[in-house]
């Protein structure tokens, strides 16, 4: 008997398991689904990978050369490397993440995914798998070979603590990616256009390529709303342990509690505008902000 065959008539609660195995099924091989194409893809298309890490390496030799030339502490060198790494999944939780239904809606393969027996929180979930381990090839090559021409030496005293912060950025980051892709949905071109116009800001206010308690207020506002300024100096902290000083910012295991509380929010809101999107669709006839 396969996962998804009917079993002879038995009990309610027998019958209502099987209801939920098969659902379950359902969902996991959605997620496989979204998933396999950019697990496989990974070395498909040969340019993609030299611009992917070429290009954020480049940004990130950038700075390191400014760094270099002002004298700046060593740990100023690694705190870019570890951004340019961390930029890759940014770069795939806007681009491949958030915009992922907008182009889907172009192409008229949304109205499939709404009509497919299974729920849109899989199909998203799915993509957010695929782009993690994507993305995460990305960026060890960047962090590896930063390091290694560089020579940027980390210090690093609480191994589990600096594996949970980072997973908990992923998990928080593509919580937020779930999030944008109903409002692009919503918004069509201008959430496009928004995007493209808040990239630079981001990167800045999220500490990137300095540490994020420079920027006083502004940086501490960044902290309680953007994963990835949060996720990054907490990582920064641990991979420096005690060459830093006073960084102005809370300290990782406070921030890891912040990233958990991005994650629920991220994904609750996420679920809440996907219910909002059907409903639109089944009551209007449109899953879009215009009035056309």
């Amino acid at each position: 008997m396969t996962a998804l065959a009917r079993p002879p008539a038995t009990s309610p609660a027998a019958s209502a398991a099987w209801d939920r195995r098969r659902i379950l099924a359902v969902n996991l091989r959605a997620v496989r689904g979204r998933a396999y194409p950019r697990v496989t893809g990974l070395f498909r298309e040969k340019s993609w990978v030299l611009f992917e890490i070429l290009l954020p390496f480049l940004t990130t030799s950038a700075f390191v050369f400014v760094y270099q030339t002002l004298q700046a502490p060593s740990q100023y060198i690694g705190f870019v490397v570890l951004g340019g790494a961390m930029t890759s999944f940014w770069l795939n939780v806007i681009w491949m993440m958030a915009a992922q239904l907008y182009w889907e809606k172009d192409q008229g393969n949304l109205e499939l995914y709404f009509a497919a027996p299974m729920d849109m929180m899989s199909v998203l979930l799915g993509m957010a798998v695929g782009g993690m381990v994507m993305s995460s090839t990305r960026a060890a090559v960047v962090l590896g070979v930063g390091a290694l021409v560089y020579g940027v030496s980390f210090s690093v005293q609480q191994w589990g603590l600096l594996l949970l912060v980072f997973f908990l950025t992923l998990a928080a980051l593509y919580g937020l990616g779930m999030m944008l892709s109903s409002l692009f949905v919503l918004w069509g071109r201008e959430a496009w256009h928004l995007t493209q116009l808040l990239q630079e800001p981001v990167y800045f206010v999220s500490g990137l390529n300095f540490p994020v308690g420079n920027l006083g207020f502004v940086g501490a506002l960044a902290i309680g709303l953007i994963p990835l300024a949060v996720g990054l100096d907490a990582m920064r902290q641990l991979a420096f342990a005690g060459g830093l000083g006073p960084t102005g910012t809370p300290p990782p295991d406070v921030e890891a509690l912040v990233l958990v509380a991005m994650t629920v929010i991220f994904t609750f809101l996420a679920r809440f505008m996907l219910r909002t999107l059907e409903r639109m669709g089944r009551e209007k006839g449109r899953i879009s902000a215009r009035w056309r």
